[in-house]
């Protein structure tokens, strides 16, 4: 069973914990590459594990929107104090966030 995302990112409490959860971040993108060399998603929606930025650009770009953006909070979404967890959210969010 592949682990969930969300779950594992607000686990991290350490810089073993990211690197464990930046592992799982880059499994499920190259899961997703090759789901997607196979039988390419609508080119209107997120890949078959929900990416919506499919270049390091984008989800830099994405990442660091979403960063600035829920500094302060967002609904349903308050920081992570501890900066581990925030990193990885951010990173997260860098797959979703358009």
């Amino acid at each position: 069973m592949k682990p969930d995302l969300h779950s594992l990112a607000e686990q991290v409490q350490d810089e073993d914990g990211f690197i464990g959860f930046l592992e799982a971040l880059t499994t499920d993108r190259k899961e997703e590459v090759e789901i997607e060399a196979r039988s390419p998603s609508s080119p209107y929606g997120p890949g078959a594990n929900g990416w919506e930025n499919d270049t390091i650009e984008s989800f830099l770009a994405a990442a660091a929107a979403w960063a600035e953006g829920s500094k302060k909070g967002m609904p349903r979404y308050s920081p992570n104090k501890n900066p581990w967890a925030r990193c990885a959210t951010i990173l997260l969010m860098g797959k979703h966030y358009e």
